[in-house]
């Protein structure tokens, strides 16, 4: 995964975390949810990106045997 990926997916994740934090505080239900939604969604994005890190160096240790 580069580094920009890791860092967009903490900086949504953060951004998820506020928006829940906002939304608990201020009794907003829809905000609490979207900022749970956006940090599944950052979650989600950093296990594709690991799944995809996992093929791509399989596929290279084939190449080399």
């Amino acid at each position: 995964m580069s580094t920009e990926d890791k860092f967009d997916n903490a900086t949504e994740k953060l951004g998820g975390q506020a928006k829940e934090g906002v939304g608990k505080l201020t009794g907003d239900r829809e905000l609490e949810t979207e900022g749970q939604v956006d940090q599944s969604k950052a979650g989600l994005k950093d296990k594709v990106q690991d799944a995809k890190d996992t093929v791509t160096g399989a596929l290279k240790g084939v190449k080399k045997d």
